[in-house]
């Protein structure tokens, strides 16, 4: 069994990068693009607990904004058990997160982000 804890140092800064990009275009009020920007960030950190958990509070956040149910109710078992899953080795890899997606259901994972895991040295999930 592969336990995961801490994310590694190399992919860190696009996972960042993707939260911030979430920060700028909700100041902006695009919130198509901030929702983008949250998927992203889920298929980078989902395979690490506490990233994977901060997404899904985040979205959550997010659903709360926009007055989303489904996506405030949606996101309350991934957050109980999103980072479990993500210690242990067992996510739905590409999976981007949302309410809008079953919750275990595997997905591509997009060129983009394949190349990120790629430039940080790491092998594409999956």
């Amino acid at each position: 069994m592969n336990l995961n804890t801490s994310m590694p140092k190399s992919l860190k800064p696009y996972f960042l990068k993707e939260l911030n990009e979430y920060k700028t275009a909700v100041r902006r009020n695009d919130l198509q693009m901030a929702w983008r920007h949250l998927e992203k960030a889920h298929v980078i950190g989902q395979a690490y607990p506490f990233e994977h958990s901060y997404v899904h509070w985040k979205m959550f956040l997010f659903g709360i904004k926009i007055k989303d149910g489904k996506e405030i109710v949606g996101q309350i078992p991934r957050l109980l058990v999103g980072g479990v899953k993500s210690f242990v080795g067992k996510i739905p890899v590409g999976n981007t997160g949302g309410a809008n997606v079953p919750p275990l259901k595997p997905l591509p994972i997009e060129e983009e982000i394949a190349e990120i895991f790629r430039k940080a040295g790491l092998s594409v999930p999956g």
